[in-house]
C-alpha cells in the first residue's frame, strides 16, 4: 500500500499486511485459511470437551493438555477476526487500541504457552524419574497453583511494555508488518524513544522462552538418563512412548518461532510474502497441530474418539 494511502489514515489507526501482489487471490486464499481456522477452533474445543467429559482423563497429564488446548484456542480467537478480515476484505485497518489489545493477547498467549510445555515436561519428568511419588507432587491444589503462576508470568510482566504502546508517537508510516499485530512491529513505527520496551522484550524472552526451552531440554536429559537405566527394553520404548506426544508439541511450537526470528533477523531481502507467510504459520501452525498430535499419538484421548464416533453412528 502507499504511502499516500497511508495518509489518510489517522494517527490512531494502522494498516495491517495481507499477502502483498496476490491481492487478487484472496478470495482464494481465504478458503484454506476459513478451514484452518475452523480446525482450530473445533480441534481445541473437542479436545477440551473430551478431558472434561471423560472421567479416565481427570489425571494431570490430561490437565496440562486442557490448559495447552484452551492456550491454542484463545490464540485462533485473538487473530481470527483480522486474519479473515483482510481475506474476506471486510477491512484492513486496525485501531491503535485494538492493536494494542491484540499485542497483549498474542504475546501473552505465545508466552502461557511455552510455560505449559515447560509444566508438561515436569509431569513427564516426574512420571518416569519419580513415578511412586507421582500422585502426591502433582496434586490437583499444586496443578492449579502452576496453571496460576504461569498466566500470571505470561500476562503481568508483559504489561508494561504493552501500556507504553498507547504513549508511544507514531511518525512512520502505519503499514504493521503482518495480518496481526505485534509488538516488534509498532516499535518499529515508533519515534518515542523505545530502548526501554527493547530491552525488556529482550530480556523477557531470555527470562521465559529461551529458558523454558532449556528447562525443557534439561528435563528430558534427565529423563533419558533415567530411561537407559531400565533394564528391560518394552519398559524403555514404553516409557519413551509417553514423551512423544510432548516432543512433538515443543518442536511444532519453537521451530516456527525460530524460523520467524532468522526471518526478521536475516531476511530482510526475501519477498514480504515469506514474511507475512511465516507471521501466519507462527501464530496458527500450533493450535492446527496440538489437538492432532495427541489425538493421534495418546491412547487416551484416540480411544475416547473412537467410542464417541462410534457411538454417533
Amino acid at each position: 500500500m502507499s504511502v499516500q494511502s497511508v495518509s489518510k489514515v489517522n494517527n490512531f489507526t494502522f494498516l495491517l499486511t495481507g499477502f502483498p501482489g496476490l491481492e487478487q487471490e484472496y478470495p482464494w486464499l481465504s478458503i484454506p485459511f476459513s478451514c484452518i481456522y475452523a480446525m482450530v477452533l473445533s480441534g481445541n474445543c473437542l479436545v477440551l470437551h473430551v478431558i472434561r467429559t471423560e472421567p479416565s482423563l481427570h489425571q494431570p497429564m490430561f490437565y496440562f493438555l486442557a490448559m495447552l488446548a484452551l492456550t491454542d484456542l484463545c490464540m485462533g480467537l485473538s487473530t481470527v477476526h483480522t486474519v479473515l478480515g483482510i481475506l474476506w476484505g471486510l477491512s484492513q485497518e486496525i485501531g491503535l487500541d485494538a492493536c494494542i489489545a491484540q499485542t497483549f493477547f498474542v504475546h501473552g498467549l505465545s508466552c502461557m504457552e511455552s510455560g505449559v510445555l515447560l509444566a508438561m515436561a515436569f509431569d513427564r519428568f516426574t512420571a518416569i524419574c519419580n513415578p511412586l511419588r507421582y500422585t502426591s507432587i502433582l496434586t490437583n491444589t499444586r496443578i492449579i497453583n502452576m496453571g496460576m503462576a504461569i498466566v500470571g508470568r505470561s500476562f503481568l510482566f508483559i504489561t508494561a511494555p504493552i501500556v507504553r504502546l498507547k504513549f508511544f508517537h507514531y511518525c512512520r508510516p502505519h503499514i504493521l508488518s503482518h495480518s496481526f499485530c505485534l509488538h516488534q512491529d509498532l516499535l518499529r513505527l515508533a519515534c518515542s524513544d523505545i530502548r526501554f520496551n527493547s530491552f525488556y522484550a529482550l530480556a523477557l524472552v531470555i527470562c521465559t522462552l529461551l529458558l523454558d526451552s532449556v528447562l525443557i531440554l534439561i528435563s528430558y536429559v534427565l529423563i533419558l538418563h533415567s530411561v537407559l537405566t531400565i533394564a528391560s527394553r518394552e519398559e524403555r520404548f514404553k516409557s519413551l512412548q509417553t514423551c512423544v506426544s510432548h516432543i512433538c508439541a515443543v518442536l511444532v511450537f519453537y521451530i516456527p518461532i525460530i524460523g520467524l526470528t532468522m526471518v526478521h533477523r536475516f531476511g530482510k531481502h526475501l519477498s514480504p510474502v515469506v514474511h507475512v507467510l511465516m507471521g501466519n504459520i507462527y501464530i496458527l501452525f500450533p493450535p492446527l497441530m496440538n489437538p492432532i498430535i495427541y489425538s493421534v499419538k495418546t491412547q487416551q484421548i484416540r480411544s475416547r474418539f473412537q467410542r464417541w464416533f462410534t457411538k454417533q453412528n
